[in-house]
This record gives C-alpha cells, sequence and structure tokens, in this order.
C-alpha cells in the first residue's frame, strides 16, 4: 500500500543524520565498554594479578569508532572498574552512567593526604615498638580509611546519622583511631595487655573488639559510628550488623533506613569464601530484612593468609558471587585515591537513591605478612620482593598532587610515639564500647532475686484475646480446616477444652503485645508454623490476602512482626541475635523448622549467642525455638543436640528448656519479654507433644504465677524410685505408668514418681532439691532421656544430681551411645522407646 506523502516521514537533514550517525557510533562503543571494560582496567597496584582480558564483543574498524573507544577506555578501563550492565532496570543502568560518564566531582586533597599520613604512620609506629605482634596491619590498603570517611561524609549530606558497620581484623586499629576517633593512646595500651578487670574465660583479643564514636563532617554534621565487635569467623558479623541496623532503622520509624547506613567490610578470600556472605546479600530485598542497602566493602589485598587468588576463588574477582543480584560492583585501584573517594561518594549516593546494596572491591596488597609473625615471603617471594620496594601510599599521593608531606608526617609519627609512651605506662586497659541507653533498664551478669516477674493471666482476659485471636475481617474466606482450628481455639480459651501448644503460644504473644511489648518471630514456614499449629497469619482462600490477627490486638499494641524467613539458618539466627541486641524491649524469636537446622548456624550460637558476653559485655535477648524429641521419623529431625548447648553453658549466659506442658511454654514466652534480665533462650519444643492430651494445659493453669523451673510430681507418695526426664518421654512414662498402676491408685503395686526438669540451665539447684526431698525415702533415682548415652542432657545432668541424692543411688536410662542422633527405622524406634520405658518403671519391680 502506497504512503501518501501527508504521512511519509521526513528525510533528515545531512547535519541530522550525521549527528544520529555520531550517536550511534557513540552508544555501539560505550555500550561494550559499559559490559566489559572492568576486564582492561588497572586495578592491581603491583601489576602482578588482573592481567587484562580481552573483551568478549571486538570494536568496529574505523577512526571514528577509536576516538570513541579512546574515551571509552578512559572512563571504563582506568583505576575502575565497573559491573552494572547485570542489572535489570534502565533507570538504574542510567543512574550509573550518568555518574561515571559525566564531569567527576572534586575530592579534598589535602584532607585525604591528611587521612592517608595518618594512617600509613599509625602502622609504622605499631610495627616499630611492637614488633612481632599481631595487629592486622591496614599497609597496602590504607586508602580505606579517607574512602570511610568520603562515605560518612557523604552519607551525612543525605541525612545519614548513624552508621553501624563489621570488618575483620585487618585495619580494624587504625580504623578505630582515624576513623571512629578513639584516640591511639587507647589502642596502643592494648598491646600492653594488663587488665585487673579480666576473668578467666572472659574478654577478647584487641582486633576483634568494636568501639563507638563521632564523626563530624567539614560540613558541622555528625554521624555516630558503631564498629562491632567480630571473632574470627570472618563473615559471621554480617548479618549481625544487618540485624542491628533493622533495629535501629525500626525505633526511628519511616525514615530509619535513610537515616541508618549498614555497612561491612569483608576480606576477599573471605567474601569468596564463606557461604555466610551469599547468605546475607539475600537477605537484602526480602520483606523483614529490608534494611534500605548495605555498603558492602571488600578490603582486597589479593592474598588470602597465603593462598594466592587462583587459591581462593573461581573467577576472576572474588566479589564474583554478587553478581547473581542487581547490585553494582565497583573495582577501584586503592592506590589512586582520588578514584577511591569518587566511588566512595558513587556508592553512598547510589545506595539512597534505590535503597540497594552496593559492592565495592577496593584493591591494594598487604605489605606484612597475615599476622606480623608471619614471613610471606616463603608463600609469595616474588610478591613480596615488589613490596618490599613499594613506597607507602601516603608518598605516592603527596608526589602525584605536588606537596610535601614530609612535615605533616613528622608531626604525625611524634604524636604516635607520645601516645605509644603513654600507653606503655597505663595500668588499666580501657573498655571500647558502652551499651546504647536503650539497655538502661536491662541488665545481664547474674539473675537477681527480685526478677521473676510473675507472668499470669485471668481467664476475663484470656477470653477477651481469644475472641481476637479466632475472629477474621466480615467476607474474609478461611479456610475449612483453619476455620475447625479457630473454633476449637474459642473452646480452648473459654476453658471448655483443654489447650495446646499452638493457642498458649498466641495467648503469650498476644497478652505482650497488648502491654505495648514489640513480638518479631521469624524462621521457615513460621506463619503457619512447621506442624500446621501456629496459624498466625490467616490466609484468604480466594484472594490469598492476609490477616494476621495479632496485628489487630489492641490500639496502641507493640509492633508485631512474623516472617517466612529464606531457607537459611546461620544468617537468619545472625540476624535476629543482633536485631535483638539493639531492641532489649522486644520478644525476639528464632525458629527452626526442626531443631537440628540449627546446625547450619552452629558459628553464630558458639561466637554471639553463648559467648558474646563473656567476650565483649554486650546482651541478647534472642530466643531459639528448636522442635525436639523422638517420633521414629530417622536421624534428621529427631535431636535439636541439647548437649551442645548445655556444653555450651557457663557463667550464666543462657538459658536452656523444655517445657512439659502448653501453660509452661506460655509462661515461659512472658518469662522471657517481662524480666528485665536479658539472656538468649533456648527452648526445646515439642512436636508430636503440640496436640498430645497429657502436655495440654487449661485457663487456670496461664493464671498460675510463674513457670516452674521444675514440676515436682505432689501425687505419688511414698514412691520407691523417682524418675527424673525432661520433655516427650516424662509423659510416656507418665501414661505408661497410670497403665501399669504403678502411681499409687493399686494396693500392693511398687509407686514410681515422675519429676520433670523444665529448665536444665542455670540449674535449678535449690527448687530441684525441694522436688527430690518430697520423696526423701524413695531408693534410687534415675534420670531417663530418649537420647544416646552420649548425647542429651545425660553428662550435664547427672553429677549434679548426684550432689542432690543426699547418698541415694542415681542411675541412668538411655539409648546406647551412638554415632547418630536416632535410628532410621520407624519400627527399631518403638522397639528401643519400649525398652527404655520397660527399664525405667519395669526392672526393679
Amino acid at each position: 500500500m502506497a504512503t501518501s506523502s501527508a504521512t511519509r516521514p521526513s528525510k533528515p537533514s545531512p547535519q541530522r543524520a550525521e549527528s544520529l550517525r555520531d550517536d550511534l557510533v557513540r552508544e555501539t562503543v560505550f555500550d561494550v565498554f559499559r559490559r566489559w571494560g572492568f576486564l582492561q582496567a588497572s586495578l592491581d597496584p603491583l601489576g602482578q594479578y588482573l592481567a587484562p582480558e580481552p573483551f568478549p564483543l571486538s570494536i568496529p574498524d574505523g577512526p571514528e569508532f577509536e576516538a570513541v573507544a579512546a574515551e571509552a577506555r578512559r572512563v571504563y578501563c582506568g583505576s575502575i572498574g565497573a559491573e552494572f550492565m547485570h542489572i535489570a532496570s534502565p533507570e538504574k543502568r542510567a543512574w550509573i552512567q550518568q555518574r561515571l560518564e559525566g564531569p567527576q566531582p572534586e575530592v579534598d586533597q589535602k584532607r585525604t593526604l591528611s587521612l592517608l599520613i595518618k594512617a600509613d604512620l599509625f602502622e609504622q609506629v605499631a610495627q616499630q615498638r611492637y614488633l612481632g605482634t599481631k595487629r592486622f596491619s591496614l599497609e597496602g590498603l590504607t586508602s580505606l580509611i579517607p574512602f570511610l570517611d568520603q562515605i560518612f561524609v557523604t552519607s551525612a549530606e543525605l541525612g545519614v546519622t548513624r552508621a553501624l558497620f563489621a570488618m575483620a581484623h585487618r585495619g580494624r586499629l587504625n580504623v578505630m583511631v582515624n576513623t571512629i576517633g578513639r584516640t591511639a593512646e587507647e589502642i596502643f595500651t592494648n598491646f600492653e595487655d594488663v587488665d585487673p578487670r579480666s576473668i578467666m574465660g572472659g574478654g577478647d583479643v584487641k582486633y576483634h573488639k568494636g568501639a563507638t564514636g563521632d564523626l563530624v563532617t567539614p560540613s558541622g554534621k555528625t554521624v555516630s559510628l558503631h564498629l562491632a565487635s567480630n571473632p574470627s569467623h570472618l563473615e559471621a558479623t554480617n548479618p549481625v550488623i544487618i540485624g542491628r541496623a533493622r533495629a535501629w532503622q525500626e525505633r526511628i520509624g519511616a525514615e530509619g533506613t535513610k537515616q541508618v547506613l549498614p555497612l561491612v567490610i569483608h576480606g576477599d578470600a573471605a567474601f569468596a569464601g564463606q557461604g555466610i556472605t551469599a547468605e546475607t546479600l539475600n537477605l537484602a530485598s526480602l520483606d523483614g530484612y529490608n534494611v534500605g542497602g548495605t555498603l558492602q566493602i571488600i578490603t582486597n589485598n589479593l592474598l588470602g593468609f597465603t593462598a594466592n587468588p587462583e587459591e581462593s576463588n573461581s573467577s576472576r574477582f572474588s566479589s564474583d558471587l554478587a553478581k547473581r543480584l542487581p547490585i553494582p560492583i565497583f573495582h577501584v585501584n586503592a592506590e589512586d585515591p582520588d578514584a577511591v573517594l569518587r566511588i566512595a561518594m558513587l556508592a553512598a549516593e547510589y545506595r539512597h537513591a534505590f535503597g540497594s546494596d552496593v559492592v565495592i572491591d577496593l584493591i591494594g596488597y598487604r605489605r606484612h605478612g597475615h599476622s606480623e609473625v608471619d614471613d610471606p615471603t616463603v608463600t609469595q617471594p616474588r610478591r613480596y620482593a615488589l613490596i618490599k620496594d613499594h613506597a607507602a601510599l601516603y608518598k605516592i599521593y603527596a608526589e602525584k598532587i605536588g606537596v610535601d608531606a614530609a612535615p605533616e608526617a613528622t608531626a604525625v609519627q611524634q604524636e604516635m610515639l607520645t601516645d605509644q609512651k603513654a600507653a606503655s605506662q597505663a595500668k588499666v586497659k580501657p573498655h571500647l564500647h558502652e551499651l546504647p541507653e536503650y539497655w538502661n533498664s536491662f541488665y545481664g551478669g547474674a539473675l537477681r532475686p527480685e526478677d521473676n516477674p510473675s507472668t499470669a493471666i485471668g481467664a476475663e482476659e484470656i477470653a477477651s484475646l481469644t475472641k481476637t485471636l479466632t475472629t477474621a475481617p466480615e467476607g474474609f474466606h478461611v479456610h475449612p480446616k483453619v476455620a475447625k482450628l479457630l473454633e476449637q481455639r474459642v473452646d480452648m480459651g473459654n476453658n471448655k477444652k483443654p489447650m495446646d501448644y499452638g493457642m498458649a503460644e498466641l495467648l503469650a504473644y498476644s497478652s505482650l503485645l497488648k502491654a505495648g511489648i514489640p513480638v518479631r518471630l521469624t524462621g521457615q514456614d513460621s506463619q503457619r508454623g512447621t506442624f500446621n499449629q501456629r496459624h498466625s497469619v490467616l490466609i484468604d482462600t480466594e484472594t490469598e490476602a492476609r490477616w494476621s490477627p495479632l496485628s489487630n490486638v489492641a490500639p496502641e499494641q507493640g509492633r508485631w512482626q512474623v516472617y517466612n524467613s529464606m531457607l537459611s539458618e546461620a544468617a537468619c539466627l545472625g540476624f535476629e541475635y543482633g536485631f535483638a541486641r539493639d531492641y532489649p524491649e522486644a520478644l525476639v524469636l528464632w525458629e527452626a523448622q526442626f531443631g537440628d537446622f540449627a546446625n547450619g548456624a552452629q558459628i553464630i550460637i558458639d561466637q554471639f549467642i553463648t559467648a558474646g558476653e563473656a567476650k565483649w559485655g554486650l546482651l541478647s535477648g534472642v530466643t531459639m525455638l528448636l522442635p525436639h524429641g523422638y517420633e521414629g521419623q530417622g536421624p534428621e529431625h529427631s535431636s535439636a543436640r541439647i548437649e551442645r548447648y548445655l556444653q555450651l553453658s557457663a557463667q550464666a549466659n543462657i538459658q536452656v528448656t523444655q517445657p512439659s506442658t502448653a501453660a509452661q511454654y506460655f509462661h515461659l514466652l512472658r518469662r522471657q519479654a517481662l524480666r528485665k534480665w536479658r539472656k538468649p533462650l533456648i527452648v526445646f519444643t515439642p512436636k508430636s507433644m503440640l496436640r498430645h492430651p497429657d502436655a495440654m494445659s487449661t485457663v487456670p493453669d496461664l493464671a498460675a504465677d510463674q513457670f516452674q523451673m521444675v514440676i515436682p510430681d505432689t501425687v505419688v507418695r511414698a514412691p520407691q524410685r523417682v524418675l527424673l526426664c525432661t520433655g516427650k518421654i516424662g509423659h510416656n512414662l507418665r501414661v505408661e505408668r497410670a497403665k501399669r498402676g504403678l502411681d499409687g491408685k493399686q494396693e500392693g503395686k511398687p509407686r514410681v514418681a515422675i519429676i520433670f526438669i523444665d529448665q536444665l540451665y542455670p540449674w535449678p539447684e535449690a527448687e530441684l532439691q525441694a522436688a527430690l526431698d518430697m520423696h526423701g525415702r524413695a531408693q534410687e533415682i534415675v534420670w531417663v532421656q530418649e537420647e544416646p548415652a552420649n548425647q542429651g542432657a545425660c553428662n550435664f545432668v547427672m553429677p549434679r544430681l548426684k550432689r542432690l541424692s543426699r547418698g541415694r543411688p542415681v542411675l541412668k536410662i538411655t539409648r546406647t551411645a551412638s554415632a547418630s542422633p536416632a535410628t532410621g527405622s520407624a519400627k527399631a524406634h518403638e522397639m528401643e522407646e519400649k525398652t527404655l520405658i520397660d527399664l525405667a518403671l519395669g526392672s526393679a519391680y
């Protein structure tokens, strides 16, 4: 069909055609460099690694292409290598292109030089005065100090008032002095290692500790800085600091993500090698974990202890695992401070604009060994031959900008030496952290006698809360099975039917929320519950709209949060530990889908939850819910590894419990929130016992005053044998005892008492002694457990029971010691359990 002259497009003028061609040439060439320019960027200051690689796409021939290629090469193949074309958002890509290709901001070169001098001279004085002492020097990456300074200066102009950040050992002491503002004397005092306040098993080495301070920007704005304490499991702190940032942000409210900046400083080998890095990065945009973007900084010295890059990661850059996410990655040569500062500005602005993580790969070298006692020439002789003659960065930069740095360097060195001399005469090491103000009404250490609040609520309040918990909005289509459960819960809350664990738990949460106490629960499938027992969120069967009755308990209630977590234990538990650290007023719970899943978070448990107070004087009230119980389902989902937590228990560091009834669970949760003593709480929760009649409770049980650490046997009189246990096996024993007539109700039959220990640690010695003294004529005291002899609470309990036995024999009945938690055969399980019960109830009679 012919096109009329009225609608035929006009032919562009020669000038316009040439302009369009120029634009097309430029866009074609720049697109290649935007995608692949980082492969030829000059990033290694020593020129040994990261040799240029060819582009997957070639540049067309011709002078017009060559001129544009030269321009693109200056942007994308200099001291900065940018990876951002994997981001799907055109807006974000265009934003980065404009910042990289447009006019570059000026940097404060005088301020930068001063910071480099201070960074280098701090390390040199430490090396001179404490030769052979571990300090994990920053030399080779001292541009980190002006980089952090620029991050905070730029962020302050964008509204940030607080930054929480974590880092591994390398450069930590330098950052404390030259970023956070602690005096060099304070840090050097740590090298003298004198502290009469230290106790056996307490404290930590100087390069693990945290510090706080304020950074005042040139414009007069203040950013409060907190560097978190960190163990040698280098990346384990990542989710912790992000959880802490989330807590601070929630305290502030709607502007929290703009005002609180989380930042993590990684080593290159650790970033590539440790799986928790990938887990934590994946939290970034998930509901319940989003913090408005975290700045992820890799202090990359192209060495991991003694391992070369090709031994530490399977790709060109240690940062490559971050490319699975839609976040930018900027590689920058650490010996080009101007480029480093421009990337710092860009990263802070991008995070502010898009609420996104940013990865900055700061590539330098390591002047000394991994720790200063190592000789790196043994494993990297060629690299250290180059380093030996390589000048300090402040000297290189001073020459570049045409400034004589000697006078300032001499003055800084003298100041550092004076501080070192003062430190050598110090009597006490400084403590470089303080608990924030919101911890004022909470405390750790030993439990105070008066801190055992009543956890009871009356029948009237239970009925009122029940109505809220079982009512959906008008027109909301509740699933028929859930509707039936809600009907049963109405009867439970009105004492017409025994109450199960699920209902007791929701009553505990709702009563706390009504009192204004925030509650946060996360875990895999925690909204519904692994065992279909919770249903804290109702889902409309037609629209899939969600409704949580716990968000609608009262007008001024505490914030209720429940999130189904991603399939992770380490990152998710670390996040909740961190959140609880900075939100002590809240009840913060993490639930394992099965108790043994917590194995995947053992580093968080060992390094933070059980040892954080002893090492760093830092408290957390995080609660771990770990389903536990032998049901014949095989070795993987039977044991939550009670023995591990008891082995880690000392100095009143944690609470280890196994509530035996629904009411006990209710009181335990309320106690954790209502008492002022803040310690991690480990709860071994039931599986089959969730709905077992013997473990159910009544409304009057919830009106009892407190959680009972020990549940005595007040039914059986003058027993010949006393059985002590915890959890499901006790209920099985009680049921079988009644069947066999050993409960004192049949004349002529021997009698057996059964005592539950619902709190294993802190060990309830007085309460247990009182329960045993009720049966002072019993001939035997027997510990009974489901777990094998080398597992469970046996090895923890037995010596303590012998101390309380008043000379009576103390026996144990367990499964045979085993390398595996449980058998994989349901029939074998039944035979084992029958044998346990026979031995406990029948063998002596």
